[in-house]
């Protein structure tokens, strides 16, 4: 009789309504993992940030018709991926959001009535972050010691170079450069990688996150044809730290200067939502017009493309094949991090992965 498999899947997670984005963005600066201030401070900083920042929050997703899409965006990638899997396993995939429904403790209550053999562990996050995989990870631990959830349990830490992302992206982009009129008249267009941004400490205490981008950005260079004239930079920066960069403002500035048309991929975003759909669609093309750069296309997010998906199960099946508690990814379960990014989550592969 064949185990039973619980995927997880996890992302950010989004407002599902106008009255539900403070609460969203009070959830989101009261994570340590954001804020790495005292639990109290924490939480009153919070509370100003949310009040302060709902308005313009609440606008940008009125553009959205007052909601992110990312939940149902991320449920068609379950379904696809429960689809895959299930042609040889007896799995269910689930989700679990680290800032708005379902979270943690919802999704864990789920997993245990399903009572499951093996849980895997599969955020949709490419490239590691203690921001965003490490936080969601940690909170799910949480949870899963609460309702008593002792069911073997692996995890992905990251996949920057899988095979499956990276011809997904290479797909989109691919499609997107040679539809391009400035690419038919055969004069190349700026391919600009842009990733959400982190604070520059952040980075500097041993996080991969850019270094991982970097890694992923190389890899659909190599795969794509005719990617001449490309950089990777940086987004959504908010707050008076210094930030990693160089920011999509300073590259759109710049392609306006050499008078080049550009060609923006989400590197780090697998779904769309506002940050794509307004953010980029909206705001940074708007800017780009006023610079008078030559052309602006941006590339969809990879979603459920059949590659993607195809890697993801690629990733679920190898995890399975190596010891309870292992946390997988890098390259075939290698860690890929250089020892100056001490925070990658991939800790225990190169003794635990068994070929």
């Amino acid at each position: 009789m064949s185990s039973r498999i619980a995927i997880v899947l996890f992302n950010l997670g989004g407002p599902d309504d106008p009255d539900a984005v403070r609460p969203f963005l009070f959830n989101l600066f009261n994570d340590p993992a954001i804020i790495g201030v005292p639990g109290p401070l924490r939480w009153l900083l919070a509370q100003f940030i949310s009040r302060r920042r709902a308005p313009v929050a609440r606008e940008i997703y009125a553009h959205l018709g007052g909601k992110s899409p990312l939940l149902e965006l991320t449920q068609e990638q379950a379904e696809a991926l429960e689809t895959e899997v299930s042609k040889t396993r007896d799995a269910k995939v689930f989700i679990t959001m680290r800032y708005w429904h379902p979270m943690s403790d919802e999704t864990v209550r789920a997993v245990k009535a399903y009572a499951p053999d093996e849980i895997i562990l599969l955020p949709l996050y490419p490239q590691f972050s203690t921001t965003t995989v490490g936080s969601s990870l940690k909170d799910w631990r949480r949870a899963a010691a609460r309702a008593g959830l002792e069911a073997p349990t692996k995890s992905v830490c990251c996949y920057p170079l899988d095979s499956g992302w990276i011809a997904a992206q290479a797909d989109v982009i691919g499609k997107a450069i040679k539809a391009m009129p400035e690419m038919q008249a055969g004069t190349p267009a700026r391919v600009l990688f842009s990733a959400h941004g982190l604070p520059k400490k952040i980075i500097e205490a041993g996080d991969p996150y850019q270094w991982q981008v970097e890694q992923t950005a190389q890899a659909v260079v190599d795969a794509v044809e005719g990617v001449v004239d490309w950089s990777i930079c940086y987004q959504s920066r908010v707050g008076p730290l210094e930030w990693i960069g160089p920011s999509l403002d300073d590259e759109l500035l710049r392609a306006a200067a050499d008078g080049v048309a550009v060609v923006v991929v989400p590197i780090a975003f697998v779904s769309e939502h506002s940050e794509t759909l307004v953010e980029l669609d909206i705001e940074y093309r708007r800017e780009a017009a006023r610079l008078g750069v030559p052309d602006y296309r941006r590339v969809p997010a990879v979603a459920a493309h059949p590659a993607f998906i195809s890697g993801l199960a690629g990733l679920v099946e190898r995890l399975l094949a190596v010891p309870s508690g292992t946390v997988y990814g890098g390259a075939e379960g290698r860690r890929i991090c250089p020892a100056a990014w001490g925070q990658c989550g991939c800790t225990k592969l190169d003794e635990a992965v068994t070929r």
